[in-house]
């Protein structure tokens, strides 16, 4: 389903497929404490294998991995991922992440998201999108609801964090919603 990897271009970004260009950018990424702490990635990521990693995502057809550049100069700012593909309910997971609080609040995940739904929902047979969130991460869930993600239920004490529990939001949103949104 997700075969092809496109350019997708925006107003205030550019979605690109990932490779080995974009090492830099993820690794800084990742090892971001507060990125850590909205992802709840609780591991340590070696350079050699997130080199490999993204040298190996175009030979993926389950999934659609892009690199998110800022419009103005290119320079890397995050990527979206869809993945889990679940091709006999013709759904998967989607994921953002952006490179910190240096770009937060410039609407790069608002139409990075955007971007990415028009390509699903228009090129291929997905109906449904979903995604989790935890209740901490308010900024991202109000930027899920505003796009058009409605929230399904909630996994109770789905992430441990500095011994405090963290409940995960599940939300998604569904090829027919969205078309009425676009239209």
């Amino acid at each position: 389903m997700f075969a092809s990897k496109p350019t997708l271009s925006g107003e205030r970004v550019t979605l690109r497929p990932v490779g080995p260009q974009y090492v830099d950018g993820l690794w800084e990424l990742v090892n971001d404490p507060e990125i850590a702490r909205l992802t709840g990635s609780h591991g340590v990521i070696d350079h050699t294998a997130t080199k490999i990693w993204y040298g190996s995502r175009h030979e993926h057809a389950d999934r659609l991995d892009l690199a998110i550049c800022a419009a103005e100069d290119d320079s890397y700012v995050g990527e979206i991922v869809l993945n889990d593909l679940d091709a006999a309910n013709l759904s998967c997971n989607l994921r953002i992440a952006l490179i910190g609080p240096r770009v937060f609040g410039r609407g790069y995940g608002t139409e990075a998201i955007r971007l990415v739904l028009d390509h699903a929902f228009a090129t291929t047979d997905l109906h449904r999108i979903e995604l989790e969130v935890y209740s901490f991460n308010e900024r991202a869930a109000h930027v899920y609801r505003k796009i058009g993600f409605v929230e399904e239920g909630v996994r109770r004490d789905a992430l441990r964090w500095d011994g405090e529990w963290h409940d995960a939001i599940m939300m998604s949103i569904l090829a027919p919603d969205w078309r009425v949104r676009v239209i």
